[in-house]
């Protein structure tokens, strides 16, 4: 069965979900088809627990498949078509330039409350990036934001180098979600929770909200969705990088 791009629903067509392992790594079947990625390539992951969460995701489906829910699927199918055709420099430098607009380190002065829980919240995680990989980031109130030394940018760069492509994918997802490289890897790296990467993002707003009140139902569906796609882009990462170590320990075996 080919997913397909178009459609963001369909009727459950399947009865059982099951994974199997075949020449290029682990498969998922629906009944008796094997799984297609929208370019008709078959469907492979390169590790069982992600296999294991993509299946998941298909048998959760009720009587309509909603593919927009789909999290882990759509980066599977990313990683395995790369629609937009890039190789692993132009993936680590398309995250690494996500620093010059880092939601955490454009600051405001005014509202004096708001420059405050901005520093309270944001300040710890820069800092810890900062011991973390050994580079200055600092912040800035400049509408042209901080000056990020190129030393820092190089440092990001090397230390994303050491993810397999299939993880590089999963970390943009994630930096594409937060607006931000360091919570991002503040996130993937655990030292942060996936609820406070979402909140420490949306800083400004839930200041705001609390500030002016909202549109309720409206507020909380952006937050879930927001959780659940950054959830599953670090789940994502997690489960690519554990089995390229399990890999590599093998060979050196």
């Amino acid at each position: 069965m080919r997913f397909r791009r178009g459609g963001s629903e369909r009727k459950r067509f399947y009865q059982n979900v099951s994974i199997s392992q075949g020449e290029g790594g682990f498969e998922i079947n629906l009944d008796h088809r094997k799984l297609k990625t929208p370019q008709a390539k078959l469907f492979t992951v390169p590790s069982e627990a992600l296999a294991i969460a993509v299946a998941t995701e298909w048998d959760s489906q009720k009587d309509t498949i909603k593919f927009y829910t789909m999290h882990l699927t759509t980066l599977c199918n990313t990683a395995l078509d790369n629609p937009t055709q890039r190789n692993k420099t132009q993936l680590i430098r398309a995250a690494v330039k996500f620093l010059e607009t880092d939601t955490v380190c454009y600051r405001v002065e005014e509202p004096a409350a708001l420059a405050e829980l901005q520093k309270n919240e944001w300040d710890p995680v820069v800092s810890w990036a900062e011991k973390r990989y050994n580079v200055t980031i600092g912040s800035s109130t400049s509408i042209l934001g901080p000056n990020i030394p190129a030393s820092t940018k190089e440092t990001f760069v090397s230390h994303l180098a050491s993810y397999n492509m299939w993880a590089l994918q999963g970390i943009e997802f994630v930096i594409t979600q937060l607006k931000s490289l360091i919570l991002s890897m503040s996130l993937i790296d655990r030292h942060i929770t996936v609820e406070k990467a979402v909140l420490l993002s949306r800083l400004e707003e839930e200041y705001q909200i609390r500030r002016w009140g909202n549109v309720e139902w409206a507020h909380d569906y952006d937050l879930c969705e927001l959780r659940a796609r950054t959830a599953a882009g670090t789940l994502f990462v997690h489960l690519c990088s554990e089995s390229s170590t399990v890999k590599h320990k093998l060979l050196q075996d």
